[in-house]
């Protein structure tokens, strides 16, 4: 005998038992642990809180732009014996944020060959360096800095959106897998109905009381709701093996199910029919402006804006005043008037002739500005089309779903009526089965309208997630 595969033995045990036992080799998920895994464990989930912390790192990175910088240097030179020089120095830079640079620095020098500009001896230096054009006002140690701060929102809006359309994606997959599983439940109780009435008309038809083609037409019918079955079943599994995929342990390593898996709930008792009208009220009151897809483009016109500021200021002249005060070690110190004794200055000027960089660089940031900016109201009527969307659906499905449990009350009382009439020998075993064909059909019609209204409402529900409420 070929040996078969999981599947197959599966369907096999279920069937032939004629009804699912749950002991040790099974498990009930429910809807709420489900979704708990998947935020805390799923590698995408994680990936995107990676992607947070990497925001976070960028700005302590900016920062560090602005770090104090320590150096020191030591050096001699010696030739023939002739003691050249001998330099120690030891100094300090301080970057502040309006683009002004503060230094200071002690310097010990001494040799027989010094430079006529070389100060023997100790020296005390303090000095400033300050832009008076061109980086005053904003420099790039500030714009990366803004920018980083600017791209850690932006990058939390993005992830936001990101982590709700996965859990989106498993909220809709976790409860097409109730639907299979009630779809196959469903399926079995007609299979397990037909049975009954096969082993009744059998024992009638011994009786004398039925004719022989009543049994093959009962048994004709049953056949037929084994073969469904079979379907409803192995769209169970497929929709259980697409459900797997959402499931990880918490190191980030698939789950390996190695016994069937069941929901908890039926898609009849989800939420979403007592909260569906609170959540379309919610959206009415929500501003469109506070979606994350929105703040993810306003973050990015931030980020842009502060590189225009920042090509702007390549149209200035860049126009450096540096000054610097000495000390000889052992000396008094005379501080003013700044410019009579112990100081030097500097003033550097650069002026591009053209500017044709300068221009094209500030066309270029105004461009995708305007680009941003028609990116950002295309995705605000896009999401104006898809709450609507959506929530039309959910009302139009709600409709569809009222109706449809109205024509299935109206189905049922048909059948019973048929099967009374059929008791009593004024109808017959064909009419009964076209009352229950329509009955099955009509319900497992109306399970397909369910996960459509559910699927709509969990739209809506993570649309809503995705609005910031500070």
């Amino acid at each position: 005998m070929k040996k078969l595969n999981k599947y197959s033995l599966l369907l096999l045990l279920i069937l032939s038992a004629g009804h699912i036992v749950f002991g040790q080799d099974t498990l009930r998920l429910t809807h709420r642990e489900f979704l708990a895994v998947v935020k805390n464990y799923h590698p995408l989930a994680f990936r995107y809180r990676l992607q947070n912390r990497m925001a976070e790192a960028e700005i302590q990175k900016a920062r560090g732009n602005f770090d104090p910088q320590l150096n020191g240097k030591n050096g001699a030179k010696t030739i023939d014996g002739l003691d050249y020089y001998q330099e120690t120095n030891v100094g300090l830079d301080i970057p502040t944020w309006y683009g002004v640079e503060l230094n200071g620095n002690y310097t010990h020098l001494d040799g027989q060959k010094l430079n006529n500009s070389d100060t023997r001896g100790g020296l005390y230096q303090f000095g400033i360096t300050l832009p008076i054009a061109k980086n005053l006002l904003y420099d790039k140690r500030r714009a990366m800095l803004d920018q980083a701060k600017f791209a850690l929102q932006m990058t939390a809006a993005e992830q936001q959106l990101l982590t709700n359309q996965l859990l989106l994606d498993a909220d809709n997959a976790y409860w097409t897998w109730v639907k299979t599983h009630d779809a196959y439940t469903l399926q079995k109780q007609a299979v397990e109905i037909n049975r009954q009435r096969l082993e009744l008309i059998r024992k009638t038809y011994e009786y004398g009381e039925r004719a022989a083609i009543d049994t093959t037409e009962a048994l004709s019918q049953l056949q037929s709701f084994e073969l469904q079955l079979e379907d409803v079943f192995l769209a169970f599994i497929k929709s259980t093996q697409e459900l797997s995929l959402f499931l990880w342990t918490e190191n980030q390593q698939p789950y390996d199910i190695p016994f069937m898996l069941f929901p908890v709930e039926k898609i009849i008792g989800n939420t979403a029919y007592d909260e569906y009208s609170t959540m379309l009220m919610q959206m009415e009151n929500q501003a469109m402006t506070e979606h994350a897809a929105m703040q993810f483009y306003f973050q990015k016109q931030n980020i842009l804006e502060s590189e225009r500021r920042l090509k702007w200021q390549s149209f200035l002249p860049k126009l450096d005043l540096t000054y610097n005060f000495f000390n000889k070690e052992s000396y008094s110190s005379k501080y003013f008037p700044l410019f009579r004794d112990n100081y030097q200055y500097g003033v550097k000027l650069e002026i591009p002739l053209f500017l044709r960089q300068a221009r094209a660089d500030y066309q270029i940031i105004k461009a995708k500005i305007q680009q941003n900016q028609l990116d950002a109201d295309f995705k605000l009527q896009e999401l104006n089309a898809k709450i609507t969307s959506s929530r039309n659906e959910v009302l139009n499905y709600k409709r569809q779903i009222d109706i449809a449990q109205q024509n299935i009350q109206n189905y049922r009382r048909l059948l019973n009526a048929e099967e009374q009439l059929f008791s009593n020998g004024e109808s017959s075993l064909f009419l009964i089965n076209s009352r229950e064909n329509k009955l099955l059909e009509s319900e497992l019609k109306l399970l397909d309208l369910r996960l459509k209204f559910v699927s709509s409402y969990n739209n809506l529900k993570w649309l809503n997630e995705n609005f910031r409420n500070d």
